[in-house]
């Protein structure tokens, strides 16, 4: 068995005294893990730096094995990433989201924005907003997606503020008012163009980390991303929010 494609490194660990197995988001064939024999060399670990993209080649003798990786770097970032905290911090948070996707199960979608995040430039609350909208696809993706459509107790499509924690259906104004400190808080920014405050961002990391562990999270029985609490700490501060970081 052989393929060719190019890929995200999302994770590496270490195998035996001188091996890696890399785990790779492949365009088409997803989540996609290989050896790599000599990948602890100094001559493989710039490369291996989760953030590059690479052109690599699997092989296996049975599809079902973990089989070898070949590869080519063809987008070095790790070196920009590592000199900007922040970007640093967004390209952790998506690749540990990466990670949570079932093995070998194409999600392009994911992987293109994953790269369009990793790669994006601005302030802080403009990446902080760019993960948290990823973050609410992820749960789409993963089969737990919102319905921030219409309201779940009028139907009524506009002026949507809240969302209940139980169903994840929105909840317009009028309906939330008796039931605020019930409901988590929906950010115009995640259904409609508009600009999010810092408390905004905020709101939406709690919404997103509210499903996300109940569906994800805690059935696993995983942590979330350790990098995450702080990432959404920096990018929803008020006095760096609307600094580059």
């Amino acid at each position: 068995m052989q393929w060719s494609g190019e890929g995200l490194i999302i994770g590496v660990r270490r195998h035996g005294e001188s091996s890696v197995i890399a785990e790779v988001m492949v365009e088409g064939r997803g989540r996609h893990l290989g050896l790599i024999r000599g990948g602890r060399s100094s001559k493989l670990a710039a490369t291996l730096q989760p953030g590059n993209s690479v052109q690599l080649t699997w092989r296996a003798r049975l599809e079902e094995h973990l089989g070898t990786f070949s590869l080519e770097l063809t987008e070095a970032r790790a070196a920009a990433l590592i000199a900007d905290r922040l970007r640093l911090y967004a390209s952790q948070v998506v690749c540990e989201h990466l990670r949570l996707l079932p093995e070998r199960d194409a999600h392009d979608r994911l992987l293109g924005l994953a790269i369009r995040i990793i790669e994006q430039q601005g302030t802080p609350l403009e990446l902080g907003a760019s993960v948290a909208r990823y973050e609410l696809i992820l749960l789409e993706e993963l089969g737990f997606g919102l319905d921030l459509t219409s309201c779940a107790a009028t139907g009524a499509t506009k002026d949507l503020t809240h969302v209940s924690p139980k169903s994840g259906r929105a909840v317009s104004r009028a309906a939330a008012e008796p039931y605020l400190d019930r409901l988590l808080r929906l950010p115009a920014f995640l259904i409609s163009p508009a600009d999010p405050t810092p408390a905004d961002v905020a709101d939406a990391f709690a919404l997103t980390g509210h499903f996300l562990d109940m569906h994800v999270w805690l059935p696993r029985q995983i942590d979330p991303p350790a990098i995450r609490e702080t990432f959404v700490r920096l990018v929803s501060d008020q006095r760096v929010g609307a600094a580059k970081g």
